[in-house]
């Protein structure tokens, strides 16, 4: 059983938050502690600012893309996203899928894999074409699953190279800065911080 599945079907998440403090008030002298890469991901990506939402089923992970919408007032809005998978699942929910970004509420995709380690998401030109992710709005929802869970972006290059020998996809990079700018200024011109939800799909 999964470590997601585990701390999400308990009574009580206080152990859990008790054992993410107990990480993360460790000294950085102290020996580092080898977690499992399910763990590893979860604490890296709230630390870096990440909204998780796991999902134990696909009508959850319709029922959790609902109420992004209504916590974000993007019903009737138009989305950016390059994916006819995506765009078919969801199209119960009133949306207007666009290829035009400038437009857009949010960016809806897919990624490559999901970085322990780091605690970031790394996508390619399978997800977003040739874009920048400063071309992107500054809202996206990721879907996941638990089986693209690597350790680090080393195993992500490998498992893209791996699932792509005849035609390596281009533009392949990582989010891990989930905190936008409020206000943005010359000195985060060029930021890729994005404020990210994640949506992950128990599939082992």
């Amino acid at each position: 059983m999964s470590l997601f599945r585990r701390i999400f079907s308990s009574k009580s998440k206080s152990d859990q938050k008790n054992k993410e403090r107990h990480i993360d008030d460790r000294s950085k002298y102290m020996p580092e502690i080898d977690l499992p890469i399910d763990e590893s991901f979860m604490i890296n990506f709230k630390r870096n600012g990440g909204k998780f939402i796991y999902c134990d089923n696909n009508n959850e992970v319709l029922d959790s893309f609902d109420k992004i919408l209504l916590e974000n007032d993007w019903y009737e809005k138009d989305v950016c996203s390059f994916d006819m998978g995506l765009e078919h699942k969801f199209s119960g929910f009133n949306l207007n899928f666009v290829k035009n970004a400038s437009t857009s509420s949010f960016f809806f995709a897919t990624c490559e894999y999901l970085i322990a380690d780091s605690g970031a998401i790394l996508i390619s030109s399978n997800q977003l074409k040739e874009k920048k992710l400063t071309e992107l709005p500054d809202h996206f929802v990721i879907l996941a699953a638990t089986s693209q869970l690597v350790k680090s972006i080393g195993e992500g290059l490998k498992g893209i190279k791996s699932k792509n020998r005849n035609s390596i996809p281009s533009n392949i990079t990582t989010i891990k800065d989930f905190e936008p700018q409020k206000e943005k200024d010359f000195l985060s011109y060029g930021s890729s911080s994005k404020n990210l939800y994640l949506l992950l799909l128990e599939d082992l």
